[in-house]
């Protein structure tokens, strides 16, 4: 089925091969390329459509934003414009598998368009509404998940400013959430704190300096935890601030068999802090105090060198304790192998870390903590990069790496004690070019591991 994008077609619907609509003659292809297939949405100035891709042999799946042109113009459409614009203009800066890649914009029949990747899935406002309220462990997850794709669009200087259940995507198979909607996306100049601009934004998720026409990166923030206390109540959250007290009460709405420990709860009120000064001031902090609460609470190290996947940790093990470092490196290479069942030697990606089994990420994680006292380890490592806020190069000359080029393609490694810390183990192991993705990925995956043994 092919569907007509006029705005004044009564029979939009068409034959799957039709290149002019059968009724009003229009176009169907758009851009000479993607063919809508149907209506997904409207609303204010807009419609959404699912598309294919017909320039592509498999005629792969897309959605396409239509700006719809009223007949008299005003200043919220004008700004409807300016909106649509700037969302163009944000997904192409930001290239990151938790945001929807641009792949198209253009204007056609005086109409705008946007054509991005299909994020196959539900909302998390989809998920609560099928499923119920989410547990402490998905609240966790959620803020785990969340808060490095925030890290990465403020490094950028831009703040979403719409941060809300309903622009939070569960990507279907891998179950990573994915940030939507950059429509109403700022970016950060040196002068946006100073000055008072257009309220944009959903109420109930705003930051109270958001409500002023001032943002920050703080403010994402803040709407990230009403989300957050939103799904564990499913109470809107204009119900759940206390006025008369000037609190947010989000325990008094707790759902009977939901309990909240207290780290996960002291973390959710940092979040919602009216005062800037009070609140996390960056993801990155917010990411460093969890993950710093989660090494105290985490689970002692395991007594069995035989985790459930069947690896023996035994060489390791004797390997660190007589200080052979290299030979450590390299049978780290082929334990990690053996836990996700590849060929030894086999090169991993972001997907393999995600899949990594906890206990055996733990294991080798303690291993080499415990050997070096501190100096090496996944856990050092991943501490390290996020005190960059996610910078991969900044992180490599701490840990003393040197970047892979065409010149110097070789990574030199230093198997002492007086390496730099964090050098060891290597990630010699590491595929493709996004290096910077293996090391974002140990992060999360750390962190969801050893939030996973305190539940």
């Amino acid at each position: 089925m092919s569907f007509c994008t006029n705005l004044n077609c009564l029979y939009p619907h068409n034959y799957d091969t039709a290149r002019f609509c059968t009724r009003c003659g229009m176009p169907l292809l758009l851009k000479e390329r993607y063919r809508p297939l149907q209506l997904i949405g409207r609303g204010g100035f807009g419609r959404t459509f699912l598309a294919a891709d017909e320039h592509l042999p498999s005629k792969p799946r897309c959605v396409i934003k239509q700006l719809c042109f009223p007949e008299a113009d005003g200043e919220s459409f004008l700004k409807a414009v300016e909106l649509f614009r700037q969302e163009a203009v944000r997904l192409d800066e930001l290239q990151h598998p938790q945001i929807p890649q641009l792949l198209a914009h253009f204007e056609q029949e005086n109409q705008l368009y946007l054509v991005e990747e299909l994020i196959a899935g539900q909302t998390l406002e989809q998920e609560l509404q099928e499923n119920g309220v989410f547990s402490a462990k998905q609240i966790w997850q959620v803020l785990k998940n969340l808060l490095p794709v925030l890290q990465f669009i403020h490094s950028r200087q831009v703040i979403h400013r719409d941060i809300k259940p309903e622009n939070i995507m569960r990507r279907l198979p891998d179950g990573d959430l994915v940030l939507i909607d950059f429509g109403v996306a700022k970016q950060i100049t040196a002068t946006a704190f100073l000055h008072t601009g257009t309220i944009i934004g959903s109420p109930e998720y705003m930051a109270p300096e958001q409500t002023r026409g001032k943002t920050l990166p703080a403010s994402d923030l803040y709407s990230l935890g009403v989300t957050c206390i939103y799904l564990l109540t499913g109470i809107s959250p204009f119900d759940l601030f206390d006025v008369t007290s000037d609190r947010w009460a989000w325990r008094d709405y707790l759902p009977g068999g939901i309990s909240v420990d207290n780290k996960l709860a002291e973390t959710l009120d940092q979040l919602l802090q009216n005062a800037l000064s009070q609140r996390y001031k960056s993801a990155a902090e917010a990411l460093q105090t969890m993950n710093k609460a989660a090494q105290l609470v985490k689970k002692q190290p395991v007594n069995s060198l035989n985790s459930e996947t069947g690896v023996d940790y035994q060489q390791l093990r004797n390997l660190l304790a007589a200080k052979k470092w290299q030979q450590a490196d390299q049978v780290t290479w082929v334990v990690m192998s053996q836990a996700l069942s590849k060929p030894i030697g086999s090169y991993f990606f972001s997907g393999d870390i995600e899949r990594f089994p906890c206990e055996d990420l733990q294991i080798i994680d303690e291993l080499w903590m415990k050997y070096s006292r501190g100096r090496f380890g996944f856990s050092v490592q991943t501490k390290i990069y996020e005190s960059y806020n996610g910078d991969y190069g900044q992180f490599c000359a701490a840990v003393g790496w040197n970047l892979p080029n065409s010149t110097n393609p070789i990574q030199r490694l230093s198997f002492s004690l007086s390496a730099p810390i964090g050098h060891l183990p290597s990630h010699l192991w590491a595929g493709g070019t996004q290096l910077w993705r293996h090391i974002n990925a140990l992060s999360v995956k750390l962190a969801t591991c050893y939030d996973e043994s305190e539940y």
